[in-house]
């Protein structure tokens, strides 16, 4: 067993590995790498408030390494700090984003043991393999646990405390304040988190009052079990508290904080929650910020239709499109298992509940941006998967071991492609622009191959780029020209088009892309066109 859970971190490593090493910076990861390169010159929290910064120390422990350089007279917002750092200040971007990506790689493969060792309690040493493989083989994870980004930390984090909460049944002096610790982590890596907490807080008392159930003799037992959950429960929150607390002061132990941009005024019972929250003035703005998100109205593209706002069934549909298809049957049949299995219901409250809260949150949002936001199912459903090896029916061994071998092979195949990777049903990588968009498909990762594949078969032609991303053409050897800014008849030449910029074209943009025919395309996230 120790050998496939080897082989199993070493293959997701590997791919891992190979995507931060060839991907180009996506949209998101400038922002975070240039917040740490910061809080490392200055030690403040100032820039990208409305993520807390956990995440962005991970990064910093990696980027100290590359020891980057940042102007001391630099003025301006987040998103010009990212663009500075990576290509005006003089550093390398490619080892400085190797550098900002290897913390997260090797905190996604421990997330991977304790996916296994969750699902090894529930069903043995078989079921946790199960899972780890689902885990490993797992596109979203594979293409968001190599980026230096928030989404697979901030999950890993709160299955970490799940699972510490689950262990605490048996001895909760132990594993309860871990679990504290665990969710304060969570927290201090992202804020969308917050939505889990009432969940993690009830199964706290859960955990307390299943250890004590020896001494429940008269009903005054039961509820003095109870009350010792409900003080449980408080300390792990005081824990998670101290810790989000702990992040702001390792950043600037002095705590200064000046909001570098407007702050959104939030009213109603938002407004006092986040007033009465006890963290950090940091992290409430960072909140308000969140919330002033919620308020835009952001474009979305779908099954290849465009609008505005969000829809309640964008992610149901986009994980549908998105996962590999034995993957889908084994999450229906590992929950439907541990709901029927006798011996797996007193799990079903610490997997699939806060998984089923948080998901219920993220369809309310207001971004249909992409998956990522609902990374926490691929890690507690592959432990829900691992339920299907409590069936004990021959059958279901059978089913599970080819139902498994169905998904490597369809990760496998979409190697190093992870980003754009979507299911047979929906004609898999190069098809996946036609029905998504954003990080779904195309999150700017592909600028470097562009420019490798722009030398090796079309140099010397006159480039026209619509690119969608955080990267610098120019940095990577792309000399192009907004094809926007010209008259169409001028447009001659190769029109390189990102694919996201395809599923929102409109206009003179459309017209061009009408009148081109597509002769290539990079990372199935990039199309070119001859005019």
């Amino acid at each position: 067993m120790v050998a496939a859970v080897v082989a199993l971190l070493v293959q997701m490593a590997v791919a891992m590995v190979t995507t931060a090493v060839e991907q180009t910076p996506t949209i998101d990861e400038p922002v975070y790498v240039g917040a740490a390169v910061d809080s490392l010159h200055h030690h403040r929290v100032r820039y990208n408030p409305e993520h807390p910064p956990l995440g962005k120390l991970i990064i910093a422990t990696g980027v100290a390494f590359a020891r980057p350089h940042l102007d001391a007279g630099f003025t301006g917002d987040q998103t010009a700090l990212g663009r500075h750092v990576l290509y005006e200040a003089g550093n390398d971007p490619w080892r400085l984003m190797l550098c900002a990506r290897l913390p997260m790689i090797a905190l996604t493969l421990l997330f991977g043991l304790v996916v296994f060792a969750f699902a090894r309690e529930l069903t043995g040493p078989v079921g946790g393999a199960v899972a780890l493989a689902l885990y490993a083989f797992s596109p979203d994870v594979i293409a968001h646990g190599s980026l230096a980004t928030l989404d697979v930390p901030a999950a890993g984090f709160l299955l970490t405390s799940v699972w510490l909460l689950w262990r605490a049944r048996r001895r909760p002096r132990w594993h309860l304040p871990l679990a504290g610790v665990a969710l304060g982590a969570a927290l201090a890596t992202k804020m969308s988190m917050l939505a889990a907490v009432p969940v993690l807080l009830l199964l706290a008392v859960l955990s307390v009052w299943y250890a004590r159930r020896t001494h429940h003799r008269t009903p005054r037992d039961h509820m003095r079990s109870l009350g010792i959950g409900v003080a449980a429960a408080v300390a792990m929150a005081l824990i998670a508290v101290a810790v989000v607390w702990a992040t702001y002061l390792l950043v600037d132990p002095r705590l200064r904080w000046t909001p570098t941009g407007p702050v959104p005024t939030v009213q109603g019972l938002r407004g006092l929650a986040v007033h009465w929250l006890p963290l950090p003035e940091a992290y409430r703005d960072g909140m308000r910020i969140q919330f002033g998100f919620e308020q835009d109205t952001w474009r979305g593209f779908l099954l290849g239709r465009r609008y505005l706002g969000s829809l309640w069934y964008y992610l149901p549909v986009a994980l549908l499109v998105k996962t590999p298809l034995g993957m889908l049957a084994l999450w229906s049949a590992g929950t439907v298992a541990m709901l029927l299995v006798p011996r797996l219901r007193p799990a079903a409250p610490y997997v699939l509940v806060p998984a089923a809260v948080l998901l219920l949150a993220a369809l309310d949002g207001a971004r249909n941006l992409g998956v990522r936001y609902a990374i926490f199912l691929p890690m507690f459903l592959a432990v829900a998967a691992a339920g299907l090896m409590a069936v004990r029916r021959r059958w279901a061994y059978g089913a599970t071991l080819a139902l498994v071998l169905f998904v490597a092979v369809s990760s496998l195949r979409t190697y190093p492609y992870y980003l754009p990777y979507s299911n047979e049903a929906f004609g898999g990588p190069s098809r996946t622009h036609l029905r998504l968009h954003d990080s779904n498909v195309d999150w700017g990762q592909d600028l470097g191959r562009l420019a490798d594949r722009l030398r090796e078969r079309y140099r010397g032609e006159r480039i026209w780029l619509v690119y969608k991303g955080s990267g610098v053409p120019s940095a990577y050897g792309i000399h192009a020209s907004d094809p926007r800014r010209a008259a169409p008849d001028e447009v001659r030449g190769l029109l390189v088009v990102s694919d996201s910029s395809i599923a929102q074209a409109t206009g003179r943009l459309a017209a061009l892309i009408d009148g081109s025919e597509p002769i290539d395309e990079v990372g199935h996230s990039i199309t070119i066109y001859r005019r």
